[in-house]
């Protein structure tokens, strides 16, 4: 079978339709939902390799990440059972179907909103890189329902074909200041919109988004807490968000297996882009193996 006829069963046995008509969809709206993908023995593996980083309880510092929420990054060098999620094939047949063979993850982190979370800032993904709108996403980012996400617990609020939107400013987005230290909880929600729909997802399965979608996390109005992953990825002839030679040195990068080292940077862009002292960086990995 070809890599086209891989990708088609793959997205047929998910979601019922074939590859270029789900990428149809995830063009046009600029997210897809996929239900159900991992099993209940890869949801128990994913959080039992998270339970000792939850429970330090390490709040957001800010009104972005969250002053009742956990984050947890850096995730590749926490457990090597993480790299099942960022390399996954389903992620990542869109993820390279936009973004080149060759790209890179840019983030990792897991995302814990605790009861009483209020709404973050509308954003988009790829705002870091400072080109106008509207143009070509350079990101995808993946979000794995570790929990279920629901109406009342937090679930990720999209506003759909926004990704193809110009330089249209929107109320409640993100800001300096919602970078202040002193952020605090508070109920007001500014950025409430008709046009949002929230991505409730059963556990285990998958949103992906374009980078230039706006959406933000929900208020978690419940009274448990709703966990998620979300691998980010971008082109790799830009440089990720998270600075993975460090986040995951080499002694970390050894033990995952040859598609996740690809995506911390461990590959080359052709012709020569990423190499180490005039060698390709994997070369760095086999030294003292």
């Amino acid at each position: 079978m070809t890599d086209a006829d891989d990708r088609d069963a793959l997205t047929r046995r998910h979601d019922g339709r074939g590859f270029e008509e789900c990428r149809a969809a995830f063009d046009r709206d600029g997210y897809l939902v996929f239900r159900n993908v991992l099993t209940r023995e890869e949801i128990s593996r994913v959080r039992a390799a998270l339970a000792p980083h939850l429970s330090r309880d390490q709040r957001g510092r800010n009104n972005f990440e969250g002053v009742a929420s956990n984050r947890v990054y850096a995730m590749l060098a926490k457990s090597p059972v993480f790299a099942d999620l960022v390399t996954h094939p389903l992620a990542l047949a869109f993820v390279e179907a936009d973004l080149g063979a060759d790209c890179l993850l840019s983030a990792c982190l897991a995302i814990n909103l605790h009861p009483g979370e209020t709404a973050q800032p509308w954003h988009y993904d790829d705002s870091h890189y400072d080109w106008p709108r509207p143009r070509p996403s350079l990101g995808v980012s993946a979000f794995w329902a570790i929990d279920a996400t629901t109406e009342t617990n937090g679930a990720t609020e999209i506003i759909p074909g926004s990704h193809l939107w110009g330089e249209t400013g929107i109320a409640g987005a993100i800001s300096e200041t919602d970078f202040a230290k002193s952020a605090t909880l508070n109920d007001d929600d500014p950025g409430a919109r008709d046009d949002a729909v929230k991505a409730v997802m059963p556990a285990g399965s998958l949103m992906i988004a374009k980078g230039t979608l706006w959406h933000r996390g929900g208020a978690n109005r419940s009274s448990a807490a709703r966990l998620i992953i979300t691998p980010q990825y971008c082109p790799g002839w830009t440089r990720p968000l998270e600075n993975m030679s460090l986040a995951v040195p080499p002694d970390a990068a050894r033990s995952l297996p040859p598609r996740a080292q690809d995506l911390l940077g461990y590959s080359i862009r052709p012709p020569f882009m990423g190499y180490v002292d005039g060698r390709h960086p994997r070369r760095l990995l086999e030294r003292e193996t």
